[in-house]
């Protein structure tokens, strides 16, 4: 593809970046269409904004959204000996995440103990980390409020129609880290409506990202809080559940694919 773009025999207008952060011999690519491409969708100067969790989970945190207790560490590389660190605000049980990265890769649930911590640094030794209170979710008829949301640009966010991620048992009480706590407000009744909680989740996320493609997964809390757990995922999980069963409904996927196609189409 390559040798047939600098050839001349193949072009594009509008490119979405689907593989790059996972086989970097895509980057020549991604090199070519920004100084080809008409339109890109996330592009990459500014996806690669989004993919440090710490940064992005301030920045939630500053235009108001909930997110889990945090405590963020230093690389390994940067602190090898880590002074104290109290991990007791974060409940009998938290995860610990590298700052980058994606598919679940460094991720360790279910931590108990800095000892775990201390072990965890050690396989991305150049990121930080970031110790992250479990939150328990509400139950949402029988089933985990736990959702997987995927943001078009210029629509309303759309919820998977399946509940992907298991209930999480941690702290009774979940732990949240805000600067607005007077903010606190019951988002019953119709949460999931359009206008409801978790659509108010939307502006100021898509806002901060400046993706025009991007998911997020946000827990419902039993006090009726919407807390985004994992914050922007760009390159997203679309799948379809008719050939992968943890993939993403196929109508969300034809939906997705369709608002893509009118983004190229108005550009």
């Amino acid at each position: 593809m390559l040798r047939a773009l600098t050839g001349g025999q193949v072009t594009f207008r509008a490119f979405l970046d689907r593989a790059s952060d996972a086989d970097n011999r895509f980057t020549p690519l991604v090199q070519w269409a920004r100084d080809h491409a008409t339109y890109h969708i996330n592009p990459h100067e500014r996806a690669s904004r989004t993919w440090d969790k710490a940064a992005m989970q301030l920045a939630l945190i500053g235009a108001g959204l909930y997110t889990p207790y945090s405590i963020v560490l230093p690389s390994c590389d940067e602190q090898a000996v880590l002074p104290p660190v109290d991990v007791s605000p974060l409940g009998e049980r938290f995860t610990i995440k590298p700052a980058h990265g994606g598919g679940g890769a460094g991720v360790v649930t279910g931590a108990t103990s800095l000892s775990q911590v201390i072990a965890a640094r050690q396989e991305y030794p150049h990121d930080r980390y970031l110790l992250q209170a479990h939150i328990v979710p509400a139950r949402c008829n029988s089933r985990p409020g736990w959702f997987r949301v995927t943001f078009p640009k210029g629509a309303p966010p759309k919820l998977s129609g399946r509940f992907r991620i298991p209930v999480l048992v941690g702290h009774p009480h979940p732990r949240l880290r805000t600067r607005h706590p007077g903010r606190r407000k019951s988002l019953r009744p119709g949460p999931l409506a359009p206008g409801g909680g978790i659509h108010r989740v939307y502006s100021p996320a898509a806002h901060l990202c400046g993706l025009e493609l991007f998911s997020t997964e946000v827990a419902l809390t039993p006090d009726g809080l919407f807390v985004v757990v994992d914050y922007v995922n760009d390159q997203i999980d679309l799948r379809l559940q008719s050939k992968t069963p943890d993939g993403v409904p196929d109508t969300i996927v034809r939906d997705v694919a369709a608002r893509l196609a009118a983004l190229v189409a108005a550009h």
